[in-house]
């Protein structure tokens, strides 16, 4: 299981994070200060930090300093919406910038982003008796081989990362068919819907795959 600390001295921020992450399949530790999270980096690994600027004790540039060394991707969450915020952070070393607010989605997907740019995303991905190998692109239901074109293994691959969390049609539409996404066949098409009806059928997932009325789709564990 991959390991993310966040340092967010906002709570009910960091809980947010912490409980959709968890779902997601990560183990997280919560810090609220900076000096707490250079404490806890010298005994322990981590393979990403989600990191606040605006921190008690040591900021979030500060430790970015102090946490440069030890090739730990790095996302920063922050308040500071500007250019030049922007660029102080991406120069700091920082892998991403994430400005708040933000939805728990695009987190996911920016945190996905870095952790393959790091070699550091599991190979095998599991959704109750379903197992994924996104190594080799071989999906099981049980003991039995399950054959996928590959936008359906890519959308698998999108909801399993995402249990638990409703994903927007156009977020979807962005992860698995982003050349659509200016096309003007966006507003006719029902690749999406098909896709879905598709997956539902060939691994069972009538009951957990639901339908979210007026937004988009949810695979709930």
């Amino acid at each position: 299981m991959l390991k993310i600390l966040i340092v967010e001295d906002e709570k009910p921020i960091s809980d947010l994070i912490v409980m959709n992450l968890t779902r997601a399949g990560y183990k997280c530790t919560a810090l609220y200060d900076g000096e707490s999270a250079a404490d806890m980096l010298e005994t322990n690994n981590f393979d990403l930090i989600l990191l606040d600027i605006m921190l008690p004790k040591i900021n979030g540039y500060e430790l970015m300093e102090y946490i440069r060394p030890m090739n730990i991707p790095v996302i920063f969450i922050t308040a500071k919406a500007s250019l030049d915020d922007r660029i102080k952070g991406l120069t700091s070393g920082a892998e991403d910038y994430l400005v708040k607010p933000f939805e728990i989605v695009e987190l996911l997907a920016r945190i996905n982003i870095v952790l393959r740019r790091y070699n550091k995303t599991e190979s095998i991905l599991t959704f109750k008796d379903i197992t994924v190998d996104t190594e080799n692109h071989i999906v099981k239901k049980g003991d039995t081989a399950v054959s996928l074109t590959p936008k359906e293994f890519e959308l698998l691959v999108v909801f399993i990362r995402n249990k638990n969390i409703t994903l927007f049609r156009d977020r979807l539409y962005e992860l698995v068919w982003p050349e659509l996404i200016y096309s003007d066949e966006l507003s006719e098409t029902r690749t999406l819907d098909l896709h879905i009806q598709r997956l539902r059928k060939k691994l069972d997932l009538k009951n957990d795959l639901k339908t979210i009325y007026n937004a988009g789709y949810r695979l709930t564990e």
